[in-house]
């Protein structure tokens, strides 16, 4: 579970941003950035970065801004360096830096690209067309299977192939990795797109039709119009058969163990034999499958849906996957229908920033290794490490305190304190990249090949026990993120830089910011997903039935509070569907709060630029949450993502007491609730 959304900046290399004004708070809060007419206890967030938001505007290349593209900008900057160094330098051959500078090379050579056409994927159009019946087809399925999905991961859920695959140790035996499978097969982004009648989604599904025919014809594929519209109707088929995105994030409804001999009567249609074959699975007998409804109705469609519909679909998902290295035209219509219809970005990033974020995505830790050499310095990680210590303090004497637990609960949830493995930076273990061959000039194998090693990399995980130290982020990441079956956390190096976190900068200003993500990320151990894992990563039930009782009566507050957020009269926040990072929210700046009062050592703060300790905690949390974002983002956010949009994280101060006292917030101010009103779950 990663502290930031999908639609907020969550890849450090997704872009380079320039033009835009953003005044850094660097040291201390942006004062320049408050909104001093408007009353703290009215709109909060408003307060903190109402002038901010009137003098940003979101750049034209970008679906949202937000302090994030600031630490992004500089980032990117370092890792663009670095990249095209490992370009320019003729390393050796097989080294890392070899790999690097020649898959990103690869990208940036356009002339050869324009002039290859499709040639690249002669070999799969080939395989398409030597698909003669559904057993054939089966087998093409399962061997474009990939490692691309992240069942707990709400910014990774989805997969354009048939199926999703995540090894992870399993739910009710956590010392072997077992093979999970999930719901895929759609072009847009979730089941809604496809089904909700309104106006709007009506809209994109033409616009989407349109698209797909676009592609068939810069492809040269005959009759595209006609097998848009069977494209469309087939992907609108496997919509109808996917779970809901709140029923995805109900694990215990994902607890579906099957064994491979299963397969055949739980989900006919599907040739199985042929699928895990051509998966490299055959040998395997232990799978869970994440959403079963979705597994059995898409093998069905398998067996009933006409062959040369499925080779149509086919084609096209090969044109669309690939487009980031096809011809110019290819990732013009993508960007078009992807970025600016369903994102409402209007204008695309240069190549250069695409090339970087592509290499990123294939060789994320060999350019980590690079970047942390560079530009992570041992004083930054030793006073991350001291404030990770402190808010594990911190949130130790909150569970200790606890009124309402019962001792047996305590134990565990102390327990599962105590086991908390906590990254900071990079990972003590490196991905050895020695498996994966980079050919300059071959961008559209070095992708296919970078995909394949990935899932052969997870593929050989499973039936051995799992490692809870290895990472899901690179260092150079803007995110940070807690995987609750390892009970483990990872804080990359670079959300440890400013704004989020300044070595120089006071006690107030860093506990608000990156403290408040600190907190966030050691809550999810106990919010609504990971408070049904034990300390071993274990799916169970380590709550006494008053405790639990009393835990989701404090989540059904805090659903009902977001319920009632609603950016736009059509559409409010689905609070069911954010619970775990709203959970989280709430408990880590609670957390963070009282290690801010810790690291001070009983002592009052001081009084800077006329604000008090307290104050500037409030306004770096807010301020660290200051977001602008294109109306089309924000909805398929709301639609489609398990975190809030930022605004409405922001108001998270409205449950912490120490905020009513920090800016007198009075009973007829807008954002006042009252005592019994605000929701303390730890």
């Amino acid at each position: 579970m990663s502290l930031r959304s999908s639609t907020a900046l969550v890849l450090v290399l997704s872009t380079l941003l320039t033009g835009t004004a953003f005044a850094e708070p660097g040291h201390d809060v942006d004062l320049q950035g408050i909104d001093a007419s408007v009353k703290p206890g009215d709109d909060f967030y408003r307060y903190a970065n109402g002038t901010w938001i009137d003098k940003t505007e979101i750049p034209a290349d970008r679906s949202s801004y937000g302090p994030s593209a600031v630490l992004v900008e500089k980032t990117s900057e370092q890792v663009r360096v670095l990249i095209q160094d490992a370009a320019a330098s003729h390393a050796a051959a097989g080294s890392n830096a070899q790999k690097v500078g020649d898959y990103y090379a690869s990208f940036m050579d356009e002339a050869a690209i324009e002039t290859q056409g499709l040639q690249p994927l002669a070999a799969e159009f080939a395989a398409i067309d030597g698909i003669k019946d559904k057993t054939s087809l089966a087998a093409y399925f399962g061997s474009h299977l990939r490692a691309d999905v992240d069942a707990l991961n709400a910014t990774d859920l989805y997969t354009d192939n048939l199926f999703g695959f995540w090894a992870q140790q399993g739910f009710e035996n956590p010392d072997h990795v077992v093979a999970y499978i999930m719901q895929g097969g759609l072009g847009m982004p979730d089941r809604d797109y496809y089904l909700d009648p309104s106006e709007k989604m009506v809209s994109l599904r033409t616009r989407y039709q349109q698209h797909i025919a676009t592609m068939l014809t810069l492809a040269n594929v005959p009759d595209a119009e006609a097998k848009a519209v069977r494209i469309l109707a087939l992907e609108t088929e496997i919509a109808k058969t996917h779970a809901s995105r709140l029923d995805t994030g109900n694990v215990p409804k994902a607890n579906n163990p099957w064994k491979r001999a299963e397969f055949a009567a739980k989900a006919p249609g599907l040739d199985w034999d042929a699928y895990f074959k051509a998966a490299s699975m055959d040998g395997q007998s232990d799978f869970i499958i994440w959403q079963p409804t979705a597994v059995t109705g898409e093998a069905a469609l398998v067996g009933s849906q006409p062959l040369e519909v499925w080779k149509d679909y086919l084609r096209y998902r090969q044109l669309d996957h690939y487009a980031a290295v096809l011809p110019k035209a290819f990732y013009n219509e993508v960007f078009a229908f992807y970025g600016t219809a369903l994102q409402g970005t209007p204008k695309m990033r240069d190549r250069w920033k695409r090339a970087i974020s592509a290499t990123n995505g294939a060789l994320g830790e060999a350019v980590g290794q690079l970047y942390v050499e560079r530009h992570f310095p041992p004083e930054a990680k030793a006073k991350i490490q001291e404030m990770v210590d402190n808010e594990i303090a911190a949130y130790r004497v909150r569970v200790e305190n606890l009124t309402w637990m019962s001792p047996d609960t305590k134990a565990k949830a102390l327990a599962k304190l105590g086991t908390l493995k906590v990254g900071v930076g990079y990972p003590d273990k490196w991905i050895d990249y020695s498996g994966l061959q980079v050919v300059r000039g071959d961008p559209v194998g070095n992708m296919q090949r970078a995909e394949l090693f990935e899932y052969n990399r997870n593929l050989a995980k499973l039936g051995k026990a799992p490692d809870h130290y290895e990472w899901v982020m690179t260092p150079q990441t803007v995110n940070a993120v807690n995987l609750p079956m390892a009970n483990a956390l990872n804080f990359p190096a670079a959300i440890l830089q400013s704004p989020y976190f300044d070595p120089s900068a006071d006690a107030a200003y860093n506990y608000g910011a990156i403290g408040a993500t600190i907190g966030h990320e050691i809550s999810h151990s106990f919010d609504d997903t990971g408070a049904m894992f034990d300390a071993e990563g274990r799916l169970a039930n380590w709550w006494t039935e008053e405790d639990l009782k009393h835990f989701q009566a404090a989540g059904a507050a805090l659903a009902k509070q977001y319920d009632a957020y609603c950016p736009y009269t059509d559409l409010c926040l689905n609070g069911q569907q954010v619970l775990g990072e709203n959970i989280a929210d709430v408990a880590g700046l609670a957390a963070a709060y009282d290690a801010y009062k810790m690291s001070l050592g009983g002592k009052p703060d001081e009084v800077r630029n006329g604000l008090t300790g307290d104050q500037r905690f409030f306004l770096a949390f807010a301020q660290s949450w200051r977001d602008k974002t294109r109306e089309a983002a924000l909805r398929q956010q709301i639609l489609t993502d398990g975190h809030a949009p930022d605004e409405y994280r922001g108001d998270t101060v409205r449950n912490l007491d120490a905020w009513y006292e920090a800016f007198k917030v009075t009973p007829e101010q807008k954002q006042y609730l009252k005592t019994e009103d605000r929701v303390k779950v730890w």
